[in-house]
């Protein structure tokens, strides 16, 4: 956070608190003051900075993204359908694929279902897993 010349705590903080109170993260907020020639004082700053930035998060559509663990998948072809089922089952994001006689899948792995989706992929004969590092 930044107050960007302007009094300390004016306008970085009040931002900032404004996203706090809405939970979010992987935010930028930037707000643009022009002087009009009325001086606002630091009350008013923080009332300015803090009413722009709440105003801007109500219009902005916010997108909930889990966090994933990257893994490479390996297999047979013919246990596509298996694969495939485990990957809409546990909502699994697939980031590349590539097949001809093997396949090999990147996906993305819900980290809150990590120890799930690792059962069932050793539970699937013939399919191989690595960490994406």
């Amino acid at each position: 956070m930044s107050d960007d010349g302007e009094p300390s705590g004016s306008a970085g903080r009040p931002i900032l608190g404004q996203i706090d109170s809405k939970q979010l993260t992987n935010i930028m907020v930037v707000v643009v003051r022009y002087f009009g020639g009325s001086l606002l004082g630091v009350p008013g700053l923080i009332n300015a900075y803090k009413t722009a930035t709440s105003l801007a998060l109500q219009l902005a559509p916010i997108i909930q993204k889990s966090v994933e663990v990257e893994y490479v998948l390996n297999f047979d072809y013919q246990l596509m359908n298996e694969v495939m089922m485990v990957v809409k089952q546990y909502q699994i994001s697939v980031i590349d694929q590539s097949a001809s006689l093997f396949v090999r899948l990147k996906i993305g792995v819900p980290k809150a279902r990590l120890e799930e989706v690792i059962n069932k992929f050793n539970d699937l004969q013939g399919v191989t897993y690595s960490l994406e590092l």
